[in-house]
């Protein structure tokens, strides 16, 4: 059984049945599913009142997409050439959340300075 069907026989489990940790390496590891994917700049632009910003350590990232799958804006995307991640500051809100699902810590929630 390849481990792509494997994943995908882990979520069809009765809720029960299934690992209590369900570990995932790389957002390429995840059963193919509905995933949530938020439209950018819904409520205008947002970036003006943001009081962290998130900084990526490209040297540090090992490109597994968490950030890009949670962030809850859908401000992070894929530069297609390098395959690291680049933040639209114009709608990102600063809330973290793709730094703390970042598994490498490579993403810093900096002060802004305006």
């Amino acid at each position: 059984m390849t481990e792509e069907k494997k994943n995908w026989e882990l979520l069809r489990m009765n809720r029960e049945k299934r690992p209590k940790v369900q570990n995932w390496t790389s957002y390429w590891d995840l059963p193919y599913g509905p995933v949530s994917l938020p439209v950018k700049g819904s409520a205008g632009r947002t970036g003006d009142w943001r009081t962290f910003r998130p900084v990526v350590d490209n040297e540090k990232c090992i490109k597994c997409y968490f950030c890009y799958m949670y962030c809850p804006e859908g401000t992070i995307s894929v530069n297609d050439e390098t395959g690291f991640v680049e933040i639209d500051y114009n709608y990102c809100k600063g809330c973290g959340v793709c730094a703390t699902n970042c598994p490498k810590e490579c993403i810093d929630m900096e002060k802004e300075n305006k």
